[in-house]
């Protein structure tokens, strides 16, 4: 929706080479209408799926929205952040229930008003929460049921209503956009029947994510218009296959999907391995209506809401880390285990790794935690070597033991070593330690000790040696 970060300046000129495509018709799939009533339920979590947020925008007419779950966004800009909220969209957000309110029938009315000398305001609400993401191994579904404001033609010069998502070191910096990542679930400018679904990251201008236009591609509301009935729009985030992919929707058609290997590793981790959190906006004018036309303008007409019936967070749990383990049996004890493969843990936290390769690291692991790892498989040779990619920032008489226990966490170590600080969470080492002769097939356990409560070391890979 924006370049909230003003690093490079205001957005002027997004999505210009989106909207060519979208203009030669390589970006059309054309899904069916919505034909549910104006306020419907939001749709009961299909098998295997838990919901873990939902506004239904059930409430008194004239009334603002739940702040235990949301938040206003007001003025021109975050406290600090680029102008004109980085895009030069023209109006002032504020937390009236002029701009932000229920309807009374279980939609919420985000409206674009315009005073007697000219000057716009609108309303932006985002979540409270910002921990949506995919559980390891799992998936999230973000959707929400909406009708654009209803306005077309030269009455619409300048509307851009939005629900997108921003990752989560964002709240607070608002310096730090496109690295930490913006999904764009529906985007739709001038009362054109056309919804863009965009991806942002990596740097700008340029970069791998083609910033400032992003990864993006659209499609065309069937039946009724965007603007003329309700649709569904949802973006499903999926860990629960080898290669990430996110996928966007319109009333349940899959039109874009970006995939990890798209874009380098480091640029996919930064703008995956957190939280994001979810907004709701009616932009007046900036750089994406300027690409097709401008506006607002003196034959813009106000007053027209993009209309909310609900908003709805689900989740798929998965067993696995980002990269999905293999077989039971099927690892091999004398290759590479990637440590975020685990099939279950404890306190552990994947996150991105400058060590060779890129990929993920095991962090912020402490007295207590675990991860497991099933069916690796020692031969009929005996290992007695384990060997470990670790690296530490602890703090000084900050230290603990890396141990291997096979087949149950209650049993006693197969080996062990210690680490305390190798200079730096991310200044890597592999250290060797002896174990216990092993062959066969096992669950092995990585448990980590310590007699202090801090963390004490991350982990990249481990192997075992005869």
């Amino acid at each position: 929706m924006s370049d909230p970060s003003g690093m490079s300046g205001p957005r002027l000129f997004r999505r210009t080479l989106v909207a060519v495509l979208a203009t030669l018709g390589l970006a059309t799939a054309v899904a069916t209408a919505a034909t549910a009533p104006a306020s419907a339920s939001a749709p009961t979590p299909p098998s295997g799926w838990t919901q873990v947020f939902l506004d239904d925008f059930n409430g008194s007419a004239g009334s603002g929205v739940n702040t235990s779950d949301w938040l206003y966004d007001t003025g021109t800009s975050y406290p600090g952040g680029a102008a004109n909220w980085g895009t030069g969209e023209v109006e002032t957000m504020t937390s009236s229930t002029s701009n932000v309110a229920l309807d009374g029938g279980g939609n919420l009315l985000i409206t674009p008003r315009r005073d007697a000398a000219g000057r716009w305001t609108s309303g932006r609400i985002e979540t409270r929460r910002t921990d949506f993401e995919p559980p390891a191994g799992g998936k999230l579904r973000v959707q929400a049921r909406i009708q654009m404001p209803n306005v077309t033609g030269a009455a619409a010069k300048g509307y851009w209503p939005a629900f997108w998502m921003l990752g989560s070191p964002f709240r607070g910096n608002y310096q730090n956009w496109p690295g930490v990542g913006e999904l764009d679930i529906m985007e739709n400018v001038q009362g054109l029947n056309t919804d863009w679904s965009t991806m942002h990251c990596g740097t700008n201008p340029g970069g791998p994510c083609n910033e400032t236009s992003g990864i993006g591609g659209s499609t065309s509301c069937g039946g009724s218009t965007c603007q003329a009935g309700f649709h569904t729009y949802s973006m499903e985030w999926d860990r629960s296959t080898g290669l990430e992919e996110i996928r966007f929707y319109l009333d349940g058609v899959n039109f874009h999907t970006v995939r990890a290997n798209q874009v380098d590793a480091n640029t996919w981790a930064n703008a995956t391995e957190h939280g994001y959190f979810v907004i709701l906006n009616v932009a007046m004018g900036g750089g994406f209506p300027g690409a097709f036309g401008g506006g607002p303008d003196g034959g813009t007409e106000p007053n027209h809401p993009m209309v909310v019936d609900y908003v709805q967070v689900l989740q798929s749990s998965g067993g696995g880390g980002g990269t999905t383990p293999p077989p039971a049996g099927r690892r091999d004890a004398y290759s590479a285990i990637q440590a975020e493969s685990y099939d279950s843990q404890s306190g552990v936290v994947p996150e991105h790794t400058t060590d060779s390769g890129g990929g993920r690291d095991l962090g912020s692991l402490a007295n207590g935690d675990w991860a497991l790892y099933k069916g690796v498989d020692f031969g009929s040779t005996a290992a007695r070597q384990f060997y470990a990619r670790v690296a530490s920032g602890a703090a000084a008489g900050v230290s603990g033991l890396v141990e291997v226990r096979l087949d149950s966490r209650s049993n006693a170590p197969a080996g062990s070593f210690a680490v305390a600080d190798t200079g730096g969470w991310q200044s890597w080492r592999t250290v060797p330690a002896n174990i216990s002769a092993v062959t066969g097939t096992h669950d092995v356990y990585l448990t980590f000790t310590s007699g202090q409560p801090a963390d004490f070391v991350n982990v990249n890979w481990f192997d075992f040696g005869h």
